[in-house]
């Protein structure tokens, strides 16, 4: 039996072979997270250099709100233009939130003292909420089902390129031979706001999503977007593969069949009563992977100033195999989440991460590292928390159904980082001010037996999504 013509559109996309095209999309939309990488990093590796009287005259737990304001942004952010992605459509938002991103950190480079610094952080997280929502849609609804997972985590991954590139610019901007501490940081974000305007112009070329067009009914619309998509697929492959065929009896009904926003009531009912499993999973591995991320790389320069005695303008140094490990995780195992499966890998990535982090904890309270030590204690543990951080996005985005996927990840992502990712950075900024090493390994202990639990409840309610269509996964029974 032939598939409706609203249930092939889905089928269509999945059936490209990889092409020059997914590669472009891949790249125009994925460079959101180098963006959030590079501005994580950079506030990361100057957190010592603005406690400088010559620079802003931040303390310890100034530094420390700084990242917590930048969170409580993404949160608004993501559930404000959350909402809106799912209204107005994946394309107009990921233009619109990354234009916020881009203004908001050039006024970062300007700043004078706390408060300006501090509304800056929380306009630049702003943004960067909004992009999480609406990238991970797009970006899901874009790419072929069978390498969906291995995908998105290496889309995530890529967060640690812009990791990398941002510990690189602070450690050559910030040298007193270059620009030095006073004027360095300053640039730093304006070369950010540059990236930013790169990023904008490369990002007019992708399509919105057909399934979103034909879910609110622009049936023409989608149809057109797949056939220009097809064509420039075609004409690197040659002939595309056949589609599918419904088997006797299958309802070929796809949700890109116009269905309507879900108002929010709809929405509770969704995830609180039929994915209420689903849901309770999904916000606890939010929840540990933000705490554990947010917890540690916030305040990693000042744990390396306060307790190694690093000079505040060699802290971008200790970062680069922080940052290796985070990448090379996700490149290495992101391809066992389409075959092995998502449940096992999730449950597995979770639980290594718990264990390494609680061995971390105790063997940096007992005075066993130095900082080199404790770079390469978690350059190895975010080998497999990188893969857990980037595989609950990847959930997120996945489980739910088609009309209210940009509000589930948004919902999800404030969830998770407005409980782990706001608390983290102040909590910890404040421990590592009292120059305690046991309350610093305490502060990482909560994190590891967060990230145990999440293991434990993916291993028990995690779905079985690989290699399966999006409309499939919302119709699975676990």
């Amino acid at each position: 039996m032939p598939l409706s013509a609203a249930a092939s559109l889905p089928a269509r996309l999945d059936r490209l072979p990889w092409s020059r095209w997914h590669w472009r999309v891949v790249i125009a939309l994925g460079v959101a997270w180098v963006l959030d990488g590079l501005e994580v990093t950079l506030v990361g590796s100057i957190g010592s250099v603005l406690e400088r009287p010559d620079t802003l005259g931040l303390d310890a737990a100034q530094v420390g709100w700084t990242g917590s304001l930048y969170i409580a942004g993404a949160v608004v952010g993501a559930l404000v233009f959350g909402r809106l992605t799912d209204r107005l459509g994946r394309k107009k938002l990921f233009m619109i939130t990354l234009a916020l991103y881009m203004a908001a950190t050039l006024a970062s480079a300007f700043a004078t003292d706390f408060l300006w610094f501090a509304l800056c952080r929380l306009a630049t997280g702003l943004g960067i909420g909004g992009e999480y929502a609406a990238i991970n849609s797009a970006i899901d609804e874009l790419v072929p089902a069978r390498v969906r997972g291995r995908v998105n985590l290496v889309i995530n991954a890529s967060f640690w390129i812009g990791a990398a590139l941002g510990a690189g610019l602070s450690l050559v901007i910030l040298d007193e031979r270059v620009l030095g501490p006073v004027m360095g940081w300053r640039v730093c974000f304006l070369l950010g706001a540059v990236l930013a305007v790169a990023i904008v112009l490369v990002r007019r070329h992708v399509p919105e999503s057909p399934r979103w067009l034909a879910m609110h009914g622009h049936h023409a619309r989608a149809e057109a977007v797949v056939r220009e998509i097809e064509a420039q697929v075609m004409a690197e492959h040659g002939t595309l593969p056949a589609l599918p065929t419904a088997a006797p009896g299958e309802s070929s009904r796809s949700p890109g069949q116009a269905v309507g926003l879900l108002s929010w009531r709809e929405i509770a009912q969704v995830l609180l009563h039929h994915y209420r499993a689903r849901s309770l999973m999904v916000a606890l591995m939010m929840v540990a992977q933000a705490f554990v991320y947010n917890a540690i790389f916030f305040t990693y320069s000042l744990v390396l100033t306060r307790f190694f005695q690093v000079p505040d303008t060699r802290v971008a140094l200790y970062l680069f195999p922080f940052a290796l490990g985070n990448v090379l995780g996700p490149l290495l195992l992101g391809h066992l989440f389409d075959s092995i499966g998502r449940r096992r890998m999730i449950a597995a990535t979770y639980l290594l991460a718990g264990v390494g982090l609680a061995a971390t904890a105790a063997a940096f309270n007992a005075g066993w590292l130095d900082a080199l030590g404790l770079a390469l204690c978690w350059s190895a543990v975010f080998f497999v928390a990188s893969a857990a951080a980037s595989s609950a996005y990847l959930t997120a985005s996945e489980v739910f159904p088609l009309q209210m996927r940009a509000m589930a990840i948004a919902i999800f992502y404030a969830i998770g980082t407005g409980v782990g990712g706001f608390i983290a950075p102040a909590l910890l900024g404040w421990l590592i001010a009292s120059g305690d090493r046991q309350a610093v390994a305490a502060g990482y202990a909560v994190g590891a037996v967060l990230a145990l639990l999440a293991g434990l409840c993916a291993l028990r309610w995690a779905v079985d999504a690989e290699r399966r269509t999006l409309e499939e996964v919302a119709e699975l029974k676990r």
